[in-house]
């Protein structure tokens, strides 16, 4: 414990650390104030917080961190800019243009943060119109203001404040500490984890549970967040021969390195287009109303169900497939050893180290989305046995593991500073490695989610 409060007080002894990290406090503050201020022309009196909490309108609630059911200028959050950097991404292995521009290095990365921007304006203004009109009621708007004058007035606040926040997040980055896009959705995640501890502890104080149920659900709690921090930071190592040169009177390679491979490579992306295709059942029999398609349909649309919960696993562990063959490319991977001198020990350099380490790839994958699968499904068994249904997001899911992978790169950035400077890190090993990421096109570091 002595130790621990030493290392902290050794991180305010470093003016850089400092003042980053109270950038980075100032600019989170900035944004949980934003994130309160209700649009221009909405009667706040009359808005339903709790409309948001369910589906997909509670995912987007939840990344941001209750804006969504206030209906905040910060209401859309930085989805938009996630939704556009996927996107971006995506074009990049389909469209010959964008991958020239991915292997240009800076210039190229800086054409891409355009077409990211570019194309986060047009998300954000359509998902603000499908906001302003499923979200927002007529009744809920000023009598003094127009249909048209109010629907043009939010489209508009609706598109700034997304802006507006995507231009904190950088801010963070290049300011503070941390990336900023994913600790503002963390932020946003933990604004929660406050109310959700206190209704629980009502409700089992209350008389459901008691006070011994709480407990038993907090040690079940801590024993998943040391579960997902083993999956968060599992890698498979593979170790590569540097071929040794001699330049002048001193000697280049000639030592043995390693490639880290995640076991969950894909991060929090699979959960993430599996609970969009999970919404999907929910609208189907609005379409068919015969009594046994809807019998089926509404099985699958059951958050408690086991049809849902099987079929729900089953698409996360074909997503987590499908993401990391297009994020991690073996190839490229053996085409840059082969050009800086570097084999795979018993393995031939080009075509045989890229087959190899797609085989690797394809066999620590399959545990690796096993386990995203157990702790997505997590929460829907924590509400089967009781718990609240806020409470329960924290059980696992996207919820938990992006806290997870935020706080450990965060932390692992400190430790870099720390160690740069000769003091102790914040961890035994005095290093912390590996961390859950979705590719971006903007800002210097991808968001960590």
């Amino acid at each position: 414990m002595k130790k621990l409060f030493t290392t902290l007080s050794n991180i305010w002894k470093i003016d850089d650390l400092r003042v980053r990290i109270t950038n980075t406090l100032l600019f989170l503050l900035i944004y949980r104030i934003g994130s309160y201020v209700v649009l221009p022309g909405v009667n706040y009196a009359t808005l339903n917080t709790q409309q948001s909490k369910e589906g997909l309108a509670g995912l987007l609630n939840m990344f941001a961190g209750g804006s969504f059911s206030r209906a905040s200028i910060f209401a859309l959050g930085v989805m938009p800019y996630i939704s556009a950097s996927i996107v971006v991404q995506l074009l990049g292995i389909a469209v010959p243009y964008f991958t020239k521009l991915q292997k240009e290095g800076e210039s190229g990365r800086n054409k891409l943060n355009q077409w990211t921007r570019y194309l986060t304006i047009g998300i954000t203004a359509l998902q603000a119109y499908g906001y302003v009109h499923s979200q927002i009621t007529d009744k809920q708007i000023s009598p003094a203001m127009s249909i048209l004058t109010f629907d043009v007035l939010s489209i508009f606040v609706l598109t700034a404040g997304t802006l507006f926040v995507m231009w904190l997040g950088e801010k963070i980055t290049d300011k503070g500490i941390g990336n900023g896009i994913s600790l503002i959705i963390m932020v946003g995640i933990i604004a929660q984890l406050p109310g959700a501890f206190i209704t629980e502890f009502g409700v089992r104080n209350g008389g459901k549970g008691g006070l011994i149920t709480f407990i038993v659900e907090i040690i079940a709690l801590i024993g998943v967040v040391m579960f997902t921090i083993l999956i968060v930071q599992g890698t498979r190592k593979i170790a590569v021969q540097y071929a040794k040169r001699i330049v002048g009177n001193k000697q280049y390679g000639g030592v043995r390195q390693y490639i880290p491979l995640k076991v969950n490579a894909a991060g929090v992306m699979p959960i993430i287009f599996a609970q969009a295709l999970m919404f999907i059942p929910a609208t189907i029999p609005q379409f068919f109303p015969s009594t046994g398609t809807n019998a089926v349909v509404m099985a699958l649309a059951n958050y408690n169900s086991w049809e849902h919960n099987l079929l729900f696993a089953f698409l996360i562990i074909i997503f987590t497939y499908f993401y990391t063959a297009i994020t991690v490319n073996p190839n490229q991977m053996a085409e840059d050893m082969k050009k800086n001198g570097g084999f795979v020990p018993g393995v031939k350099p080009g075509k045989a180290t890229a087959e190899f380490i797609d085989g690797v790839i394809s066999k620590i994958t399959l545990p690796g989305s096993i386990f995203l699968a157990i702790i997505a499904i997590i929460p829907a068994f924590a509400s089967m046995v009781g718990v609240n249904n806020l409470f329960s997001r924290f059980f696992g899911g996207t919820s938990l593991i992006i806290l997870v992978g935020v706080v450990l790169d965060t932390l692992q950035q400190i430790e870099s500073h720390l160690l740069m400077r000769h003091y102790d890190g914040l961890m035994k090993t005095g290093r912390i490695t590996g961390r859950t990421s979705i590719p971006t096109s903007a800002g210097s570091t991808p968001p960590v989610i």
